[in-house]
C-alpha cells in the first residue's frame, strides 16, 4: 500500500491547495480544495490538516494562495500582502513550529529576491513551497530508517496521537519508524492510544497502519499503564510540535502522562522528529507555548453532550516531555542520545 499523499499543490501560481480532510476520518474520506488564505487558515485551525510538518507545508502553499491577490501589483504592494498573510497564518495554531518555521522561510526567500519584478518572486516562492514538501518527504524516509534500527523484531510498541503519514507529506515521524521496520522484515505489534479529547490516535492512526497492514490493537489513553504492565510493550515511539534545545518535547496532550508509565516500567521511550521541529531559541520546555482548545471537544466531543451544562473545562492541546525520561530523538540526521543540549546542538546544527 503506497503512503498517503496528505495534501498537493494543483496547478502553477495560480493553483491552489487540495488536501484530505482529518476531520472525517476514518468513516469519509474527503478531499478539500484551499483556493484563498482564510480556507487554509481555517483547515490548520479546525484540524482539517494536522501534525507539525503537515501544517508548515500547508502554510507555505497557503502564502501562495495568499499572494494571488497582489498578483499584478507593485513591489511594496506585494511584499506589504506578504507581510499579512504570514501574520495571519501565524495566528492558526501556537504550539507546532513547523508553522513558523515554514512562514519565515517563505518570507526569507522573498526578501532575497527583493527588486525582483513580483511575479517572479512568485514563482520562486512556489518553487519554495514545493521543496519544503519534498524535503518533509526525505526526512520522514531517513527518520523511518534510523528509528527502524531501534526496534526489534517480535517486539511490543506503543505510540500516541498519530504521527504518521497524515501528519507529514508522506510517511511518517513516529509511524515511520514501524513503516520502515516492517519493511525490513521485523514483525511489531503497535498499540495506539486512542487520543483523547480528538481521538487521532483511534480516528487516524489506527486507520493508517491498519491501512499499511501493520499488526494494530487500538487501547483507550487510561489502559497503557496495564498495557505495559503486562509485559505487551517493549517500546514506545511518539512524534512532536515543537522541541527546545535542551531536548525537552512538546507534543499531544497525554504524552508526558505515556512517558512517565514509560520510565515507571523501564521501557525505552523514544521521539521521532524532523530538525525543523526544533526551536533553538528555547532553552527548555517551559517556554513552549501550549495551546488552549474549545471545551466544546471535551464537553460535547464529536456533537454529543457527555458532560452538565456550565462545567469549568481545561483543555490543553499539548504538554511536554522533559529530556530526561526520553531515550533518544530520532531525526533525519541521526539519533539524538543521550538527549541534552549538547548532543541536540551537535546533531541539530550541523549541516
Amino acid at each position: 500500500m503506497n503512503s498517503l499523499e496528505t495534501l498537493r499543490w494543483i496547478g502553477g501560481v495560480d493553483g491552489h491547495l487540495q488536501m484530505i480532510d482529518q476531520t472525517l476520518l476514518p468513516v469519509e474520506f474527503v478531499e478539500i480544495d484551499c483556493r484563498d488564505v482564510e480556507a487554509v487558515w481555517e483547515a490548520i485551525k479546525m484540524l482539517r490538516v494536522r501534525g507539525a510538518p503537515a501544517i508548515g507545508i500547508s502554510a507555505a502553499y497557503g502564502v501562495m494562495v495568499g499572494l494571488q491577490t497582489a498578483a499584478g501589483k507593485d513591489e511594496a504592494a506585494f511584499f506589504g500582502r506578504l507581510e499579512e498573510v504570514t501574520e495571519y497564518l501565524a495566528s492558526s495554531r501556537p504550539t507546532a513550529v513547523n508553522l513558523f518555521w515554514a512562514l519565515e522561510r517563505m518570507k526569507r526567500r522573498a526578501e532575497q529576491l527583493r527588486g525582483t519584478p513580483p511575479a517572479e518572486i512568485a514563482e520562486a516562492l512556489l518553487a519554495e513551497a514545493r521543496e519544503i514538501h519534498e524535503e518533509d518527504k526525505r526526512m520522514c524516509r531517513e527518520i523511518g530508517r534510523y528509528g527502524a534500527e531501534l526496534l526489534g523484531d517480535g517486539q511490543g510498541v506503543l505510540t500516541h496521537c498519530n504521527a504518521g503519514g497524515l501528519a507529514t507529506a508522506d510517511y511518517g515521524t513516529a509511524l515511520a519508524v514501524f513503516f520502515a521496520a516492517a519493511e525490513s522484515g521485523k514483525q511489531l505489534h503497535v498499540y495506539a492510544d486512542e487520543t483523547r479529547p480528538l481521538l487521532q490516535g483511534a480516528r487516524l492512526t489506527s486507520w493508517e497502519l491498519q491501512r499499511r497492514g501493520i499488526d494494530v490493537t487500538l487501547i483507550c489513553d487510561s489502559m497503557a499503564a496495564q498495557v505495559m504492565r503486562e509485559g505487551r510493550i517493549q517500546a514506545v515511539v511518539t512524534g512532536a510540535d515543537r522541541i527546545a534545545a535542551n531536548g525537552d518535547v512538546a507534543n499531544k496532550i497525554g504524552t508526558y502522562g505515556v512517558a512517565l508509565l514509560a520510565a515507571a516500567h523501564e521501557i525505552p521511550f523514544y521521539v521521532a522528529a524532523p530538525t525543523s521541529t526544533f526551536d533553538m531559541s528555547l532553552q527548555s520546555g517551559t517556554e513552549i507555548p501550549i495551546e488552549q482548545r474549545d471545551p466544546k471537544e471535551i464537553t460535547h466531543g464529536f456533537g454529543r453532550q457527555t458532560a452538565p451544562d456550565g462545567i469549568d473545562v481545561y483543555n490543553p492541546a499539548f504538554d511536554v516531555t522533559p529530556a530526561e525520561l526520553i531515550r533518544a530523538i530520532i531525526c533525519e540526521r541521526g539519533v539524538i542520545r543521550p538527549v541534552n543540549t549538547q548532543r541536540v546542538l551537535e546533531v541539530v546544527t550541523h549541516e
